[in-house]
């Protein structure tokens, strides 16, 4: 054994996040590697899925499908189905009523909340989907974003995935959940405050500048198409954590194209096959982050996806303090993520025929 004074210490560092400001502890000293994270079970059980085959009159009624011609609205058919959660955290009847109580403010929880029924298939994961079938995922967002955001009541929507049990998934079928709010979310106040702060300091997004300079260091980049790159970011909050970017400025998903589609499930399906095999399949939420309803384009802001796995839990620390300990540096995730090999497409659900997309039909 080495003397101890000849151990070479790795100090921690201290890195802060150029958007909102955050400062992160980067623990080197205790650097991880991916089998380094134990992991809690993904494991299924088993019971009634409501959102299986054949059982769509078991959720509320839809308010989307794509679904096969000549099939009807709540029967089998469909590829992928939105419909309002059964067990809304909002509810959309009904008036704000803003009311004061002394120093305290108070309003009616008026909001919608739906959820993205990704597949038929039980058994299937969205990383594993291919990517057609993904690309109507990402419609489906899309559509159901551009009606929630008519409604005159809600601020700001915001689309987000609970994988696995230890991420909040209280259902194993995979899905989705779009969430639209009377107020604007204290994070994407932050997040839009520091972007619009670096734009007048700077006169350019922060976002572009990112994608700019992680494109010419690539230390953190995962992965990279025409429209859009997949990175860990500099001062990333949680091990793996990796976000993705349209290339290109835009501040929501409303006016995706076509060719964007295409280009944003085939880094989500690599990104997320990329986590999957290198982490075995850890529990994960992803979450999108636009523009408020009301502030479709913004010079200042970059719509973009953040994925964390559930890799380590928040503590005293970091409730204390706002400091957050990332355990692996985000140079050697996305090393150990870009190193994955990818494994074949697989087609996880039963036989459905999803028909091209037209350009009318993208919309």
């Amino acid at each position: 054994m080495e003397p101890k004074d000849n151990i070479e210490k790795k100090i921690p560092e201290l890195r802060k996040d150029p958007i909102v400001g955050r400062w992160v502890i980067i623990a080197t000293e205790r650097g991880k590697r991916p089998s380094d994270f134990g992991q809690e079970s993904n494991a299924r059980v088993g019971g009634f899925c409501p959102f299986c085959y054949g059982n769509e009159d078991k959720t509320p009624p839809e308010v989307l499908s794509y679904r096969d011609a000549g099939t009807y609205p709540n029967s089998p058919g469909w590829w992928t189905r939105v419909v309002p959660n059964k067990f809304p955290a909002l509810m959309i009847e009904g008036e704000l009523n803003k009311q004061g109580e002394g120093i305290y403010d108070r309003m009616n929880g008026i909001g919608a909340h739906e959820v993205v029924i990704e597949t038929p298939d039980h058994n299937a994961n969205l990383a594993n989907l291919d990517e057609k079938h993904l690309q109507e995922v990402i419609w489906a967002y899309r559509d159901r974003y551009i009606d929630l955001k008519r409604d005159p009541r809600f601020k700001y929507i915001i689309i987000f995935k609970n994988h696995g049990r230890a991420a909040g998934a209280s259902l194993e079928h995979t899905h989705s959940q779009i969430i639209a709010t009377p107020i604007i979310p204290k994070r994407a106040i932050e997040e839009m405050e520091g972007a619009r702060r670096y734009y007048d300091y700077r006169d350019r997004c922060v976002f572009c500048d990112i994608i700019t300079q992680e494109q010419m260091l690539k230390q953190r980049l995962v992965d990279e198409n025409k429209e859009f790159i997949s990175f860990c970011p500099f001062a990333s909050r949680f091990p793996f954590e990796t976000w993705i970017m349209p290339k290109k400025h835009a501040s929501s998903i409303e006016n995706l194209k076509k060719s964007e589609v295409v280009d944003f499930s085939g880094i989500l399906k690599n990104t997320l096959m990329r986590i999957q095999n290198t982490l075995e399949d850890p529990p994960y939420n992803f979450i999108i982050h636009c523009s408020p309803c009301d502030s479709p384009e913004m010079p200042t802001y970059h719509w973009h996806m953040e994925i964390m796995p559930k890799l380590t839990k928040v503590a005293g620390f970091e409730w204390g303090t706002g400091f957050y300990i990332n355990p692996t540096p985000p140079e050697d995730a996305a090393r150990y993520l870009r190193d994955t090999e990818l494994a074949p497409p697989v087609i996880s659900e039963p036989e459905i025929y999803i028909p091209e997309r037209s350009t009318s039909m993208a919309g």
